[in-house]
This record gives C-alpha cells, sequence and structure tokens, in this order.
C-alpha cells in the first residue's frame, strides 16, 4: 500500500498549506458573518475586513514561500532549456538565474523590513495590531526564499526544467 502524495510532502510544507487553509477559513467565516449581519441586522463587524485583509497577506506571502521548494512559481525555461546539452553554459545560466532571484529577495526584504520598522509605531484602525504585521510576512517570506535559493547555489542543483503541471 503506497502512501497517499500528501502525505509524502514534507512536515513544512502540511505546516505551510494548514497555515494557509486556517487563514482561508477565517477569513470566509468573518466574511460570512459580516454580509449576513449587514443584510440580515443592518449591523456588521468593523474588524472583519481588518482580519481578512492581514489574512490574505499573510496566506499569500506562505504560498509563495511554500511554493518555491516545490517549484511551483512561474518560470519561462524555453530560452534555458536549449542549453541542456551545454552543461558549463547552463551551470552558469543556472548560477545568473539563482543570483538575480537573490537579488530580488535583497530588495524586497529590504523594502519589507523598511515598513516593518515604521510600522512597529503604528497601529491598525479597528483592530490595534502593530501596522508591522502587515509587511511581516513579505519580510519573512523573502529570507526563507533567500536561505533556499543560497543552499541551492552551494549545492550546485540543477535548474529544474520539468513543471508538475500541463501547459496550453
Amino acid at each position: 500500500m503506497t502512501a497517499s502524495p500528501d502525505a509524502q510532502a514534507p512536515l513544512a510544507r502540511r505546516i505551510a498549506e494548514a497555515a494557509m487553509a486556517l487563514c482561508l477559513g477565517v477569513m470566509a467565516l468573518a466574511v460570512f458573518v459580516n454580509v449576513v449581519l449587514r443584510y440580515g441586522f443592518g449591523s456588521g463587524v468593523a474588524a472583519s475586513e481588518e482580519l481578512s485583509r492581514l489574512l490574505f497577506v499573510w496566506m499569500v506571502f506562505i504560498g509563495a514561500t511554500a511554493a518555491y521548494p516545490a517549484g511551483e512559481h512561474m518560470a519561462f525555461t524555453s530560452l534555458v532549456a536549449r542549453l541542456r546539452r551545454r552543461p558549463r553554459t547552463m551551470a552558469a545560466a543556472t548560477l545568473v538565474i539563482r543570483l538575480l532571484v537573490l537579488l530580488a529577495c535583497v530588495l524586497v526584504g529590504r523594502g519589507a523590513w523598511q515598513q516593518v520598522a515604521v510600522g512597529w509605531d503604528s497601529h491598525s484602525v479597528v483592530l490595534g495590531y502593530p501596522a508591522a504585521l502587515l509587511p511581516l510576512p513579505a519580510l519573512l517570506c523573502t529570507t526563507a526564499i533567500g536561505v533556499m535559493v543560497l543552499w541551492e547555489i552551494v549545492q550546485r542543483r540543477p535548474l529544474p526544467l520539468g513543471h508538475g503541471m500541463e501547459t496550453e
């Protein structure tokens, strides 16, 4: 008897998927309750929108972090795929691509850090949480992806050219 693909997924990925599911569930519940209260009783929960926005941002960046090691980010491999028969050129292109990804992580992470630092002194209007919680997932995501990219560079892991999904 073989285990299902979900059971074979790494623990970190399962935790990320559970966190995203929790965010989505709380968002759906908050919006549903707010709609029912507004249309059914003429009132609403002011915190519903703010909570949904915060959870959506966290869900997106948790998903982006979990998608990187699975190779599920968008990739344009038609040019690089032509280099398969030239191992040295392919290795150089792979290094350049990974260094560009690392640069993007540094730039986005730096901007996110600046927003986190500014956000500690201000709070959300309705819920009162520190505004730093909105850009924090971007900082954590870029840090995690940056570490994964560095590890791939150190390991000299080949660039994955296959895709898990069919394209049209």
